[in-house]
């Protein structure tokens, strides 16, 4: 322990017995409720997480004064393990995840001035909270990779453990389906091209001319639904989280006073505002625009696909050919039109996630249909948010049911690698707080904790 650290910790050994700090920013008086090795735990720590919990959503298992400092405790556990381990993150990733985090909470909070209301904090304060928990965080998770290891298991180990495990414990698993689909894209009339174009010329016109603001009018007027209320701000950006042609235009962008000319991605018709750049990545605000749709065009892109239904049924050409060569989705038509779940990384979806991870359309076609079935033609929302046409056909469907090794292997085995892990990182901590100084203020000590290890009286 250097000496700065000696003083500190014992400046909160002298506070933790009158259980009162003061909190340098804010110049009021604070509570030192934990002390763990050289670190203290306050009242406004734990406050803090319990705001961001209330806001997530997120429910605890026990009284949340007794679960947020424990998790505080443990976290300050691996922190100090990955010190001495000399464990890194990279701050451009940090930056990354504050942005991020940052913009969603105005998002779902309403405005800037209603996040700093709620947690009664400037922005900057609040970015600076986010920093520090969102760099710890990053941190743990790091020495977690570093202590659990490569986990190796051979089948037979998963099959044991499989075999042992009471019948009320084997997991369910929900109704499973695999679905290829095609689609195809509309045309969009040249004049509505156009439309688009000079509705966003006009708005860069009354930008120049003072008549209005960039964030008014894409408060107003922007299709971009996750940027639209925060006046078309992004928070800070690496050029590949853009699409090629955005980044292009907004990372060869110099003065915040200029507006792009209007540009295109597959999202639809974009003009753009250089906010700062910091190194590689750009904080910017823009307006999209989708040139609308013509219900003739739609209505001659679902026959199409009717007469194409109608010939795969005949066998006039099979759903996997019509996938590669006609289709327009270019994430399936390689992959003969099969969609892939991208959270396990396999073509299998349970029934109640394809609407969220496709869309609800595509859940409520399925839903119906037989193993081999053609679809009749419908539109839907695509990931980039246009309307378009389509046709799928059930490929597979497997049964909600009580798992079993052969049908859903991979499934235990990450259930087996997890159970590990986790066992690993338990022993870990119990270890830890054997040789890690703890104290609790005695006001905070009336719990159930998980690891009852921390009071050593």
């Amino acid at each position: 322990m250097n000496k700065l650290s000696v003083i500190r910790f014992g400046l909160f050994l002298l506070l933790s017995f009158v259980g009162l700090t003061v909190n340098a920013q804010d110049n009021v008086i604070d509570e030192v409720v934990w002390v763990v090795g050289d670190e203290a735990i306050l009242k406004s720590d734990v406050e803090n997480e319990r705001l961001n919990a209330q806001y997530e959503g997120r429910r605890f298992d026990g009284d949340p004064y007794c679960v947020i400092p424990e998790e505080l405790a443990v976290q300050k556990l691996f922190l100090h393990q990955a010190e001495i381990d000399s464990i890194e993150v990279s701050e451009q990733e940090v930056i990354q995840k504050v942005e991020q985090q940052t913009a969603w909470l105005i998002d779902q909070i309403g405005s800037k001035e209603k996040m700093e209301e709620y947690y009664n904090k400037t922005s900057t304060q609040i970015r600076e909270m986010l920093r520090e928990n969102i760099r710890n965080g990053l941190i743990v998770q790091q020495m977690q990779r570093e202590l659990v290891g490569d986990i190796k298991l051979t089948p037979a180990e998963v099959r044991n453990y499989f075999k042992n495990l009471p019948s009320d414990s084997i997991p369910s698993i929900p109704t499973q389906v695999e679905v290829q689909i095609i689609v195809r894209e509309p045309k969009i009339k040249e004049e509505e091209i156009e439309r688009v174009k000079k509705k966003l010329r006009d708005f860069t016109e009354q930008i120049y001319k003072g008549e209005s603001s960039f964030s008014v009018l894409a408060m107003y007027y922007s299709e971009d639904p996750g940027s639209a209320r925060r006046g078309g701000e992004y928070g800070f950006t690496g050029r590949g989280e853009l699409t090629p042609e955005f980044a292009n235009v907004i990372f060869n962008m110099t003065d915040p006073k200029k507006i792009s000319k209007v540009f295109e991605t597959e999202y639809g018709y974009h003009i753009a505002q250089l906010i700062e750049k910091r190194g590689d990545r750009v904080s910017y605000r823009h307006i999209l625009m989708k040139p609308k749709v013509d219900e003739q065009e739609i209505e001659e892109a679902l026959n199409k696909l009717d007469t194409l239904a109608n010939d795969i049924r005949k066998g006039k050409v099979t759903f996997d050919e019509a996938a590669t060569w006609v289709s327009q989705d270019k994430d399936t038509k390689n992959n003969h039109g099969l969609l892939a779940n991208p959270q396990t990384g396999t073509s299998r979806f349970e029934m109640q996630h394809l609407a969220g991870l496709v869309s609800q359309e595509v859940a409520k076609v399925v839903e119906g249909m037989q193993i081999g079935e053609i679809s009749k033609p419908f539109t839907m929302i695509n990931s980039k948010g246009k309307e378009v046409c389509a046709i799928v056909k059930l490929k597979n469907r497997i049964d909600a049911h009580k798992a079993t090794i052969t049908e859903d292997y991979q499934r235990l085995k990450s259930m087996v690698t997890a159970k590990r892990s986790e066992e690993k990182i338990q022993e870990w901590i119990v270890e830890k707080q054997k040789n890690t100084y703890v104290r609790i203020n005695p006001n905070w000590r009336k719990c159930d904790f998980k690891y009852p290890g921390w009071i050593k009286e």
